[in-house]
């Protein structure tokens, strides 16, 4: 099958990009957004309307692939590509993506995203968030020409031996962090609240105090307002690095208070995501790896993710050697091309730690359909319910998606069986 087209327009994303560095140091809230000047090149305010583009390839049987481009909420820190400009996009796909993807005959995934993924334009890899929608189409294209889900064509061409089902579901509340742990409880979320603890004064307190009363609530509502006993989520908070700011990056310190939190969150497994930023990829190789050991000493069951500075698959490759965490973030769009994230996941699960195909609030309903398809299809132990911060969206979006795709599958095998059994 080949392609005969390339089109790309903008679209909105799911949420917000915002200035982590401003709101870090203390930007207050302004209604929704945020008041002061943004610190983070490439921010004309520190919370501003999140843009992606839809990539769409026309095939030659009248089909249409597609994808969509979308960056992270948080850009430009930790590591990460800029912020994503949606029209600067529209223009770099359109003069050096279309000629190379034009006439092209799709044969197989692996290779033609890893031509894609590799482009460079004046000695420059394109935008993360522009390989991560491009090949998101080119999957869907092949899918199509195959004419089997997305999940499959992963499974087979990676030779994953894992079946397709649907994995547990991570629910962010955003700012909105009581009435959303209503919504999450009432619908059954895996893994909860996530929380959004991204400043110390406001969301963590100067000890820990805000967050651990926070905990404590979430605890007890879950309790309150679950049908049955055996339902037990995973406590999953993600701090920014301010627990670790709030320490001074002590470690020791930071793994008493962590210790502590666990002890709070009892009958329920506590996660913790970003606990300390150290500043560069090595150094918070080191200092994670120094905090998941430093929690074990203590016989804590905390458990570690890793967050920034873990961008890449060489980055993730660093993480799993020195087994820096119990769980490394896969934030998909920071990827680049998704045949990255695929080999990642892949990755991370065979090295025995738990693998998260995440993302951002920051995406759009294609980016998270396609990244349901990548969850099952390498088995990841959990997948960010997106986009957006309202709950209901994200948990409907990619739940939905993995039902269908299991579905199909399911069936599909099921006929495959029947057939060689006559």
């Amino acid at each position: 099958m080949l392609i005969t087209e390339v089109l790309c327009v903008p679209v909105r994303s799911g949420f917000f990009a915002d200035d982590q560095a401003a709101i870090r140091a203390g930007a207050p809230h302004d209604g929704f957004s945020y008041a002061g000047a943004p610190l983070t090149p490439g921010f004309k305010a520190i919370r501003q309307a999140g843009e992606a583009v839809s990539v769409m390839l026309v095939l030659d049987d009248g089909q249409v692939a597609y994808g969509d481009c979308a960056a992270v909420q948080y850009s430009g820190v930790g590591g990460r590509d800029v912020l994503f400009d949606a029209a600067m996009a529209v223009a770099t796909i359109q003069r050096w993506v279309a000629p190379l993807l034009i006439g092209k005959e799709i044969q197989d995934f692996r290779s033609v995203a890893s031509l894609v993924d590799g482009l460079e334009v004046e000695g420059h890899p394109l935008h993360t968030a522009i390989r991560y929608g491009v090949t998101q189409a080119l999957l869907d294209a092949v899918a199509r020409a195959r004419g089997v889900t997305m999940a499959e064509v992963i499974r087979d061409e990676y030779e994953t031996g894992i079946e397709i089902a649907p994995v547990p579901m991570f629910v962010q509340s955003g700012d909105d962090r009581y009435d959303n742990v209503d919504k999450m409880v009432l619908k059954g979320a895996d893994a909860m609240p996530h929380g959004l603890i991204n400043q110390v004064a406001t969301k963590l307190g100067q000890d820990g105090e805000l967050l651990a009363e926070y905990l404590v609530w979430v605890r007890n509502r879950i309790i309150a307002l679950r049908s049955r006993e055996d339902y037990r989520p995973v406590l999953h908070f993600d701090v920014y690095g301010t627990i670790g700011a709030a320490f001074d990056g002590d470690v020791e310190r930071v793994a008493d208070y962590l210790a502590e939190l666990g002890r709070l969150a009892r009958p329920f497994q506590l996660r913790v995501e970003h606990v300390i930023d150290a500043g560069s990829r090595d150094a918070q190789v080191t200092c994670s790896a120094a905090l998941r050991s430093a929690l074990r000493a203590r016989g804590s069951e905390v458990q570690i993710a890793v967050d920034e500075w873990c961008n890449t698959l060489a980055d993730i490759e660093l993480f799993v050697q020195a087994q820096s965490a119990d769980m490394i973030h896969v934030k998909t769009p920071d990827l680049g091309g998704i045949n990255n994230t695929i080999e990642a996941l892949l990755l991370v699960t065979r090295n025995g730690l738990a693998a998260y195909c995440g993302g951002t609030c920051n995406e759009t309903e294609r980016s998270a359909q396609i990244s349901a398809h990548i969850a099952m299809a390498c088995g990841a132990a959990q997948i960010l319910a997106k986009p957006g911060m309202g709950v209901d969206e994200g948990m409907m979006i990619v739940g939905n998606e993995m039902a269908r795709v299991s579905a199909l599958v399911a069936a599909r095998d099921r006929a495959a069986t029947a057939t060689a059994g006559r």
